[in-house]
């Protein structure tokens, strides 16, 4: 499961209207006598107070947004995280050299003093929770309809923005039930956060892209980092003086382990859900979106990991983005196929049809899905053409950069624009550009450049093509049927840019021209597909946008007042939430049944020497071998659990998030889903959805046996019992 990106608005679905089996993302201070009850007749052994309270420490202020994208966990007293080994990947990239690769060897700080500073790594945690519905409605009943989605985000953040004013905190308000209802949530944001820990890739990322989203799964993903704070305690920039954080609540460690039916609740920021997408949407997305996607994700893959195997610093180099590349790129195939074989289209439609015959007599319903039908069908011929332009001609990352360049020449054509204004441009170009130096590997993007332009020409209608782009290409460099026109054109992009030259790019800089900036042919490239796209499709997008937020807001209102009695539960959208399940074996396909944990043993079972998913450091073998296996070794088992499976709802974002028992207790950290049913963002399935979630105890053997991080374990409240 990957980290997701955070948006300051998300707008969202509702889920099903009752939430079935384990289903459902709950915000914990609003679960309510009925879901709280369900949560204790299921096995917890905590009151309301411990779980959510704005008067006393609870577990609530152990969990925190890591990293703008994941969550983590606060496990000691002086501000250590736990969270997972790809949350964690860009800062340990960030800190590797060829010379100390903590992505190959790992990392162990024995003292605080050699502690890495994680730059660019926040924790942020929640301090309160604010309804602010009337002050949002006020300020929308006045806007057409067909404005709504452009102005709602900049009135959200200028109410969070009142709301916290003079506090020191941050604010961020989240629309729930598709803008039905928004609420406040405030944050308290620390800048200084330094990696503690981390096992080697070969452990973190053990089974690679192979084992991704497979059950059963034995890979250790897991990193350490603490929190600083000034002497004072406050929220700091980074500092050699700052000290750890004196937590206001931390998680106790469970080593008891886990028996199939055991209580479990997950923690965390999922991102989002769409669980009442349409029909409409959901035959979109099988037919055109993702299928298109992981085509363009897939080629681009093979050329990066193509050059990674070259050459450890070009690993290094590409690690993050691959990582963020591959993960969704098999999200997506797996949604599909499971979207087709569970037929969520024709259930979709079924519902819909529910619905219809409820708010027969209702005039603001009746016409609900004719609308849906009249924006799909106008957006629909164009859709291809959108997810070819962003992943795939911006999927390269020099054009993608260069597109970031239109900021630069608008200043520079701006009628009444200043020099400061082209100096503030060009020096913010100039930052980029040195963070896309640091990143850019040409050898891999020139091959992406050459496959994508070549599949938008093959795959998108001659109609959408960039007016007289093709044609160029084929005076310049030969038959667009043929590979090695594109591969010409591409290789003439990289030599001749001045993007990837500096002396060209510091004398362009020096005197900014907005005639030499379009004759740069990757910036050329960009402008085409941007210009393209900007004056034939950019309305159609917006518009399909605009009218699909008004009719799923409208659905969704009806939808709460079909349900007035029941409980439900807003879809994710990477605000705090519990989920509640148990551990969990089941059966995927017929005379098949998967246990509820995999062990070390199967670690040996899979471990090929020298490959690149399956090696694992060789003191890890021997230890394993020799049972080493201290005090985590699981009773039953006779071995050390690696992973365990329970019915949890999560998706991404949840990446990092604590497992904890019935007494609140850490005993995992969730880290990934399950193939069968990799269509959870939209329908959750009662039978087949599982949670993979590291064991804790294998993360407490590989920090004790491996990396010999006594000081990690001793600042730990560990229980046995």
């Amino acid at each position: 499961m990957k980290k997701i990106i955070l948006f300051v608005i998300t707008l969202t679905f509702l889920c099903k209207p009752i939430a079935k089996a384990d289903e459902g993302m709950w915000l914990p201070m609003l679960l309510g006598e009925q879901v709280y009850a369900d949560m204790v007749k299921k096995g917890l052994k905590l009151s309301k107070e411990q779980l959510y309270s704005a008067n006393q420490a609870c577990i609530k202020d152990a969990i925190i947004i890591f990293g703008g994208g994941c969550t983590g966990e606060i496990v000691s007293k002086e501000g250590l995280i736990f969270t997972n080994h790809h949350c964690g990947y860009s800062a340990i990239a960030a800190a590797s050299t060829v010379e100390h690769n903590y992505l190959k060897d790992g990392f162990w700080a024995r003292t605080k003093q050699e502690e890495i500073y994680a730059k660019g790594i926040h924790a942020q945690f929640l301090i309160r929770i604010v309804d602010v519905t009337d002050k949002v409605n006020a300020r929308l009943k006045d806007i057409p309809n067909a404005e709504l989605t452009q102005k709602l985000p900049g009135i959200l953040t200028e109410i969070a923005g009142k709301e916290t004013e003079g506090s020191g905190y941050e604010g961020r308000i989240a629309s729930m039930f598709k803008a039905n209802q928004f609420l406040l949530f405030v944050y308290e944001r620390y800048k200084d956060v330094r990696l503690v820990g981390t096992p080697p890739e070969s452990i973190g990322k053990f089974g690679g892209d192979t084992d991704n989203w497979e059950w059963p799964r034995h890979t250790g993903d897991f990193s350490i980092f603490r929190v600083y704070t000034n002497k004072e305690g406050k929220p700091a920039e980074y500092a050699s003086d700052n000290v750890p954080l004196k937590s206001k609540y931390s998680l106790p460690v469970s080593i008891k382990g886990v028996r199939d039916g055991d209580f479990t609740m997950i923690w965390g920021y999922p991102g989002g859900t769409n669980r009442y997408e349409t029909s409409y949407g959901v035959k979109l997305k099988t037919d055109i979106e993702n299928p298109s996607l992981v085509s363009l994700r897939d080629v681009r893959l093979k050329y990066m990991l193509e050059e990674m195997k070259k050459s450890p610093a070009v690993k290094i180099q590409l690690a993050g983005y691959y990582a963020g590349v591959a993960n969704y790129w098999k999200f997506f195939d797996g949604e599909s196929k499971q979207l087709l074989k569970f037929k969520t289209y024709e259930e979709k439609q079924a519902n819909e049809a529910a619905f219809m015959a409820w708010a027969k007599g209702k005039p603001e319903y009746e016409n609900l899905f004719s609308d849906y039908q009249k924006i799909y069908d106008a957006w629909r011929p164009y859709a291809k053409q959108r997810v070819y332009m962003t992943e795939g001609i911006f999927g390269s990352p020099l054009i993608a950069y260069a597109s970031s360049l239109q900021k630069l020449d608008a200043a520079l054509t701006k009628k009444d624009g200043t020099k400061e204004d082209v100096k503030k441009a060009a020096d913010a170009a100039t930052a980029a550009r040195e963070a896309f130096i640091a990143s850019e590997n040409s050898a891999s993007d020139k091959n992406i450049l050459a496959f994508v332009t070549q599949a938008f020409y093959t795959d998108i209608d001659a109609s959408q093509h960039p007016a007289g782009f093709y044609e160029a290409i084929s005076s310049k460099y030969g038959d667009l049927k043929n590979k090695a026109s594109y591969e010409k054109f591409a290789s003439d992009v990289f030599a001749n840019t001045m993007i990837l030259n500096n002396d060209k790019w510091n004398a362009f800089i020096a005197n900014p021209d907005t005639g030499a900036l379009h004759k740069d042919p990757a910036y050329a490239v960009a402008n085409a597909f941007n210009t393209n796209f900007n004056t034939k499709y950019a309305k159609l997008f917006a518009d399909f946008n605009a009218q699909n937020f008004v009719l799923g807001k409208t659905y969704l209102k009806g939808i709460l007042e079909m349900n007035k009695t029941k409980k439900l539960y807003p879809d994710a959208n990477f605000t705090m939430r519990v989920s509640y399940g148990a551990v969990k074996s089941y059966s995927p396909k017929d005379a098949v049944k998967y246990n509820y944990i995999c062990t070390l043993n199967g670690v040996l079972e899979k471990y090929k020497p020298g490959d690149y998913e399956f090696d694992v450091p060789t003191k890890l073998i021997d230890l394993a071998k020799a049972k080493d296996y201290g005090q985590y070794m699981d009773p039953v088992a006779k071995d050390v659990v690696v992973s365990f499976i329970s019915s949890n709802d999560i998706t991404g974002g949840n990446s990092g998030s604590p497992v904890l028992n019935a007494k609140g207790e850490l005993i995992g950290l969730a880290f990934d889903g399950n193939y069968e049913a990799l269509s959870h963002k939209i329908v959750f399935d009662k039978d087949l959805n599982r949670t993979i979630n590291l064991d804790v105890r294998y993360l407490l053997w590989v920090v004790e046996k491996l990396g010999g991080a006594t000081n990690i374990i001793n600042e730990l409240d560990i229980r046995k019992m």
